[in-house]
């Protein structure tokens, strides 16, 4: 699928112009796939780059383009199962034309960064600085998971809250390398700045995207820490809780059988004690009511 858009009033609109300024593909097909190779000239292996989720952030230069290839974290969706992944975008910078490529369907231009862009370069920039708001938020929604899974494992007694931190720690592992290829590309584009000619401005805000990436990557590396530190000590909590329910069901097993015990032996089919005596009946009542007085004062002086 095709979309286009254009830079009007330094704003960017989408428009179904040919000669638009910025072409949007969402998964190519093979005739989409066949221009972006035959008339563009782009390298088949860095489209197919773009379209691996796997495939890390890097820069080339083309004779005719610069080719991009840019991390970018997913939207979240409940099919997920708390597992937040990092999909791959292929940029493809020309005179006057940017190409980006997706094997799915992305906001590209949302946010305050994008309501006064001048040129394609700029763009460039900006979509690279929202890439980095886009983790810096969702490393604020996993913190906010993580908390909110804390407190169910402390009451919890089984495995799934478990499994949920292990995706949660397996998605800080992706984001780390997302975020650490994206330094790369920053680096890269920042030692090639006269090949884009960015402008004082460009430059300046090439040095904020530096920073904010630097700190969005310290950032991802404490909650992973933190995560995988503390997976050992929450496994003990949950095997504790499981523990204190059996030692529970214990005891009420034992309160149960004591007085099932005493009136067992008085319900024998031979001759007993109290046979004929007319208050029998509450007599081995109140013989099994002093066991289980019996057996919970000798739990409570054990547990003391």
């Amino acid at each position: 699928m095709l979309k286009r858009f254009g830079i009007i009033n330094n704003k960017i609109i989408e428009t179904g112009q040919e000669t638009a300024c910025i072409h949007y593909y969402i998964n190519p097909d093979e005739n989409e796939k066949n221009l972006l190779l035959e008339k563009y000239k782009i390298d088949e292996h860095t489209l197919n780059s773009a379209l691996d989720p796997n495939e890390l952030a890097r820069l080339e230069f083309e004779p005719e383009h610069i080719a991009i290839i840019l991390k970018r974290p997913k939207k979240y969706e409940a099919r997920d199962q708390l597992l937040f992944k990092v999909p791959t975008v292929g940029i493809f910078l020309f005179k006057n034309l940017m190409i980006i490529v997706s094997s799915e369907e992305i906001t590209l231009f949302d946010g305050k960064l994008f309501f006064s862009v001048s040129n394609l370069t700029e763009l460039l920039l900006k979509m690279i600085y929202r890439s980095i708001h886009h983790f810096v938020d969702h490393l604020k929604v996993i913190n906010l998971i993580t908390d909110e899974l804390e407190q169910k494992i402390n009451r919890s007694m089984e495995n799934r809250y478990l499994i949920s931190m292990f995706s949660l720690e397996k998605s800080l592992v992706y984001y780390l390398d997302a975020i650490h290829s994206n330094s790369v590309l920053i680096e890269k584009i920042k030692h090639n700045a006269q090949k884009f000619e960015l402008s004082p401005e460009l430059l300046e805000l090439l040095d904020d995207i530096t920073i904010e990436n630097n700190q969005c990557y310290e950032q991802a590396q404490n909650y992973s820490e933190i995560l995988a530190s503390l997976m050992d000590a929450r496994a003990s909590i949950v095997s504790n809780n499981l523990n204190i329910l059996i030692k529970v069901l214990n005891i009420i097993t034992i309160l149960l059988m004591v007085p099932t015990m005493v009136v067992s032996i008085f319900s024998m089919n031979v001759p007993l004690p109290l046979q004929g005596h007319p208050y029998a009946f509450w007599i081995i009542l109140g013989l099994s009511g002093l066991s289980v007085i019996i057996v919970i004062f000798i739990w409570w002086r054990l547990r003391l």
